[in-house]
């Protein structure tokens, strides 16, 4: 785990890839839960008889899903603990490339990407790379941006 605990380390290691996290497992009950929590109820999703005869041979997660998953990622891999508040800024460009069976693992490698000054402090580019075990094209390549306040 790698351990942040000034803005100028944090800006020190822009561009480096910082780690990959542990597989989790998708499962039923994960997309039958986000399903509930955000009310996609596609069949694509939750109707697991009917995906079954449909373009990928059985239910696949939320591409949210996926993408909530972020933080839980990112907590595996480094920890930003500078002495003011972390706020989620927004995200820059996410891409589905490969949709998630459930039953399939997956697993995030990060980079830190642009680091730059504002105001508030500083300003981090964090990028996601989703790969789903055993496939070439990855579920999800996301660049998350987070404000650093000083």
């Amino acid at each position: 785990m790698r351990i942040f605990t000034t803005l100028d380390e944090i800006a020190a290691a822009a561009g480096e890839e910082l780690g990959t996290s542990e597989w989790v497992t998708i499962d039923q009950d994960r997309v039958n839960l986000f399903a509930e929590a955000t009310g996609d109820h596609q069949w694509i999703h939750v109707d697991v008889e009917r995906a079954q005869a449909g373009p990928f041979g059985g239910t696949i997660a939320h591409g949210y899903l996926t993408l909530s998953l972020l933080p839980w990622f990112g907590s595996q891999i480094f920890s930003m603990e500078t002495p003011g508040a972390k706020l989620n800024y927004g995200i820059n460009k996410v891409r589905f490339p490969n949709p998630v069976l459930v039953g399939k693992r997956i697993r995030s490698t990060v980079t830190l990407g642009e680091v730059t000054d504002v105001p508030a402090g500083k300003q981090a580019t964090i990028r996601h790379l989703i790969e789903i075990d055993g496939e070439a094209k990855p579920a999800c390549v996301a660049e998350m941006v987070v404000l650093l306040l000083s």
